[in-house]
C-alpha cells in the first residue's frame, strides 16, 4: 500500500466521521427542540386525547438514543482515522530515515 493512499484514506474516513458527528448533533438539537415544543403543547389547556400523548412520547427518546449512538460511532471512527494518518506518518518517517 502507498504512503500517499494511507493518508487518503485516513483524512477521507475522518471527514466522513466529522459529516456524521454533525449529521448526529443536529438530529440531538432538532430531537430536543421537538420534544420540548411537544412538552409546551402539552402544558396548553388544549385538549388533546391520552393517546395521542402515549403514541408521541416513546418515538422521541428512540431517535434521541439513535442520534446519540451515532454521535459515538462518528467519535470512534474519527479516532480510528486519526491512527491511520499517524501511522502512514510514522512510516513515512521510517522509509526517510532508512534512505538518509
Amino acid at each position: 500500500m502507498e504512503i500517499q493512499s494511507a493518508f487518503n484514506s485516513g483524512v477521507q474516513g475522518f471527514q466522513k466521521a466529522t459529516e456524521d458527528a454533525n449529521k448526529a448533533a443536529s438530529d440531538i438539537a432538532s430531537q430536543t427542540t421537538s420534544s420540548r415544543r411537544a412538552e409546551e403543547q402539552f402544558k396548553t389547556e388544549e385538549v388533546v386525547p391520552a393517546e395521542t400523548k402515549v403514541a408521541i412520547a416513546p418515538e422521541q427518546p428512540v431517535e434521541l438514543t439513535e442520534a446519540i449512538v451515532n454521535l459515538k460511532v462518528a467519535e470512534f471512527q474519527s479516532k480510528a482515522s486519526a491512527e491511520v494518518i499517524k501511522t502512514a506518518d510514522e512510516t513515512l518517517g521510517s522509509l526517510i530515515d532508512v534512505r538518509a
